[in-house]
């Protein structure tokens, strides 16, 4: 299955993104779905309105999960051109709801920064309670898996050691369009990649991860428990404007797609900041 959230002129409607409609859930957004301990047969027997998809307005995916985290340093090929050693541990960081924007909205360029990059990455949806997860416990908490554009502000970033300043700008963070069941998926490695202005700026595996999403889970539960609706980032590969000589930052009207093969992509815009 693919579920989405959508804007309706009602509100946020959960929905099952078929083949020629949406079909609503009779939730209000995908997290509230998955907080039903049925939510995979409840929503394969959604019958509820449906809705053209030529047009559908995608709402992030989850509007406000309890918990975004992040990892970063975790594509081999990105920590080494980052000049970076392979990490022990995962590298975890967080953002805020307000990051988030849909996976065709414009994408807001803070004002007070020239240094602001793309990083396309898989995203673990959490579809169960898990603490303290096996491995096989974790397998069975991920709902499916979404698309994360983790645009990053980098002057603000590396002010510090810790990244959230430059990791959670309001509405800068695409999430969607939908999430997408493990059973539609191949096993294997997923190509991910990130095209700016038709120009392909990042292309790798999924195969390439140094913690993969089991991983992840099984070390972020030992933490935190993970809850339904939580959203986990795994990490972005080479090919960052940061890294390339010179700098490829985002600009006023520039194009962005963001794509996880078999997943889903974001198509954004990137509109500089109104001003104050």
């Amino acid at each position: 299955m693919k579920l989405a959230t959508i804007r309706t002129a009602t509100g946020h409607r959960a929905v099952r993104v078929d083949a020629n409609g949406a079909v609503e859930t009779g939730e209000v957004d995908v997290r509230a779905l998955l907080e039903r301990p049925d939510w995979a047969a409840h929503a394969a027997a959604a019958a509820g309105p449906v809705h053209p998809l030529d047009g559908l307005d995608y709402a992030p995916l989850v509007p406000s999960p309890e918990k975004i985290i992040c990892v970063g340093l975790n594509y081999r090929d990105h920590v080494l051109e980052m000049g970076n050693q392979l990490p022990d541990y995962p590298t975890v960081f967080a953002k805020f709801a307000p990051a988030l924007v849909g996976a065709y909205d414009d994408i807001v360029l803070p004002r007070a920064s020239q240094a602001i990059d793309y990083e396309v990455e898989l995203t673990v949806v959490i579809g169960r309670s898990v603490r303290h997860a096996t491995p096989e416990q974790a397998q069975a908490a991920i709902a499916g898996y979404t698309v994360l554009n983790d645009v990053s502000v980098r002057d603000f970033q590396y002010r510090t050691k810790q990244f959230l300043q430059g990791k959670t700008f309001e509405k800068s963070t695409p999430l969607g369009p939908w999430m997408v069941t493990p059973d539609e998926l191949p096993e294997g490695g997923w190509e991910v990649s990130t095209v700016l202005d038709g120009e392909t700026m990042q292309r790798s595996t999924t195969s390439e991860l140094v913690f993969n999403a089991v991983d992840l889970v099984v070390y972020l539960s030992g933490i935190v428990t993970l809850n339904p609706g939580d959203v986990i980032a795994t990490g972005t590969p080479g090919g960052v404007g940061h890294a390339r000589k010179p700098p490829r930052y985002l600009t006023d009207g520039a194009e962005l797609v963001t794509t996880v093969a078999g997943v889903g992509e974001c198509r954004n815009t990137c509109r500089l900041e109104a001003a104050p």
